[in-house]
């Protein structure tokens, strides 16, 4: 049984509901074409993580976003 978590930042720019549902779709499909995993035991989870709560270089992306739009 497959196992696979995305995790995207939220908020206003998180994924939609039918692009959530695309992303889920094509992991499983994915999956069952590269790796013959039966999709009706193929678990696909997606996080939405608050962008304060996501850190790279050292900043959240709250900041990093707000500093690129000020370039």
């Amino acid at each position: 049984m497959p196992y696979v978590n995305i995790k995207v930042t939220g908020g206003s720019e998180a994924p939609s509901a039918e692009q959530k549902a695309e992303l889920i779709r094509g992991v499983t499909e994915l999956l069952s074409r590269v790796l013959n995993k039966n999709p009706e035991t193929t678990v696909v989870v997606i996080d939405e993580i608050d962008m304060d709560n996501w850190g790279i270089g050292g900043k959240s992306v709250t900041v990093r976003r707000a500093e690129a739009r000020n370039k």
